[in-house]
């Protein structure tokens, strides 16, 4: 059978499996978020020191998206996505076996080589296999996939490790992976690769301002985000004053309203999605603002991190579609920049709020990442005006 001409329901599956396997990868980038007091406790080190695994995993997947998307342009995706999650896994055993800090990051290391190749490929494949004219609603279920990772993954990764020890949450991942790698193995036909782009496609894309000046806004809004995220877990211990369990809540609360945020974005998104990714920006950098201030009463900051939660997932979604509209003609290689470039802010915030706890204090983390949110809220307006019809011509693309 080809793409084509399966039953929707099979079409679906593939879908679904694509999606579970991007809550797989999201699950084990950001999971480290919940467990970092944790895994210092188990080195004996600081917090923020252990922070720093988080950057390089980011800036490690930063660097060799493109790379690796090129290297791997004309192999056939089916055979590359089996031989991804075979390094995953392997990868897991041995961040479960690791025996100091140093093993533990050369494991996230080969981890985030596999993320670097999966998330370049991930959302042209989810269109390739959805049954026909459910092509944005593939996307969405990817992006649910993504989203339940901070509803479920983080959240239940922070209490197997609270109970069993970090080491059996990157285990339990693993496990799942391979469950994972079984279904793919089972139900992906072969693919050969298309549209994935080449070397040339780089000046092609580098014409494009539109499309340069979101890249250059996902890096900013991703960089605030992460300089508070990255730390919020302790932040909620130590500055808060609350219990791990209140921030294994304050987790899960953050993530499912991610899902909120995917399905205002799936609603309004095809008439308003400028106007709703910069209303998500301002939303960010306010809730970011008052991190502090909330952090003296529990159900506000609750609330607080609700509203984080669906900002996020609408930035996320909103991004990402107008980079597939903008480049639909070299969609991997745009994606691969995409995933690289949501990496290097991933990096940078995380490194930024490591010299922050450091060097000035946990509690100032939310206001220095509110002063890149609002300058981005700026920016963003200003790209929204300088091109929209380009940016509003997304929806023919998915």
């Amino acid at each position: 059978m080809t793409i084509n001409t399966v039953p929707r329901s099979v079409a679906w599956l593939r879908v679904v499996t694509l999606a579970v396997a991007a809550f797989i990868f999201n699950t084990t980038e950001f999971v480290p978020v919940g467990l970092l007091s944790d895994i210092a406790l188990s080195f004996n080190m600081e917090t923020a020191q252990v922070g720093i695994m988080l950057t390089i995993y980011a800036w490690v997947v930063a660097l060799l998206s493109l790379p690796f998307m090129l290297l791997t342009s004309q192999v056939e995706r089916r055979r590359l996505l089996i031989a991804l999650f075979v390094l995953f896994i392997v990868c897991h055993v041995l961040s479960f076996l690791a025996w100091s800090f140093t093993v533990l990051v050369i494991s996230r290391i080969g981890i985030a080589f596999a993320h670097a190749i999966f998330w370049s490929i991930t959302a042209s494949l989810a269109i390739r296999l959805a049954p026909a004219g459910k092509k944005a609603q593939a996307l969405s279920l990817l992006a649910t996939g993504t989203a339940l990772a901070m509803v479920l993954g983080i959240p239940i990764g922070r209490i197997v490790g609270q109970y069993f020890g970090w080491r059996t949450t990157f285990f339990v991942i693993g496990v799942g992976a391979l469950v994972t790698l079984i279904c793919l193995i089972k139900l992906l036909p072969s693919l050969p690769s298309e549209h994935s782009g080449s070397l040339k496609s780089l000046p092609m894309l580098a014409r494009r301002p539109a499309l340069l000046n979101i890249y250059a806004l996902i890096a900013v809004v991703v960089t605030a985000h992460y300089t508070a995220y990255s730390y919020i877990e302790p932040f909620v211990q130590t500055v808060a004053g609350l219990s791990g369990n209140f921030a294994t809540v304050l987790l899960l609360l953050l993530g499912s309203t991610g899902i909120l945020g995917s399905i205002l974005f799936g609603k309004l998104g095809n008439n308003h999605g400028s106007t709703l990714v910069s209303g998500a920006i301002g939303l960010l950098a306010l809730c970011l603002a008052l991190l502090m201030p909330a952090a003296s009463n529990p159900t506000t900051l609750l609330t607080l991190s609700a509203f984080w939660g669906i900002a996020m997932m609408v930035i996320g979604l909103g991004m990402q579609v107008k980079v597939l509209a903008l480049a639909p003609d070299a969609t991997d290689v745009a994606m691969s920049l995409f995933s690289g470039i949501f990496n290097i802010g991933i990096g940078a915030g995380a490194l930024v709020g490591s010299q922050v706890s450091q060097h000035l204090s946990m509690a100032s983390i939310g206001y220095v990442g509110a002063l890149p949110a609002l300058a981005a809220l700026i920016w963003s307006v200003m790209v929204f005006r300088r091109w929209p019809a380009q940016l509003e011509e997304q929806h023919s693309a998915v």
